[in-house]
């Protein structure tokens, strides 16, 4: 049974950072690409960051470039999501995920190709 827990969230102003961290069970980290995924109140779940199986090539959409960055700890099959001058528009509930097919990153920035989810933790960015 494969597992996602994130932690890490909470209240912090702009310009501030904070680290989100997503442990997994029942499947190494390494062997499928994993990415984060956020999901603001009446508005539809975005890609935020990915991370590829095996040398862990990470991908990001222009909104988060340069300020957040997703890295992974193969012996605590961990996956972190740092994120640095965060803006108000950054709230929102974050999720990690697990794409479907191992040893695969195709469409890594669809939601579609992800089969397990964390939880989620919320984000909230205040001016």
């Amino acid at each position: 049974q494969v597992q996602l827990v994130e932690s890490g969230g909470g209240l912090v102003q702009a310009g501030g950072s904070l680290r989100l961290s997503c442990a997994v069970s029942g499947r190494a980290v390494s062997a499928r690409t994993m990415g984060w995924f956020r999901q603001a109140p009446g508005k539809e779940r975005e890609f935020v960051a990915a991370m590829t199986w095996g040398t862990g090539s990470p991908y990001y959409p222009d909104s988060v470039k340069g300020r957040f960055t997703i890295s992974r700890d193969n012996a605590k099959n961990t996956v972190y999501l740092q994120m640095n001058s965060l803006k108000p528009e950054d709230t929102a509930v974050y999720y990690c995920a697990q794409h479907r097919v191992p040893f695969s990153s195709t469409d890594a920035d669809r939601e579609e190709e992800y089969a397990y989810w964390g939880q989620g933790t919320q984000v909230t960015v205040s001016l």
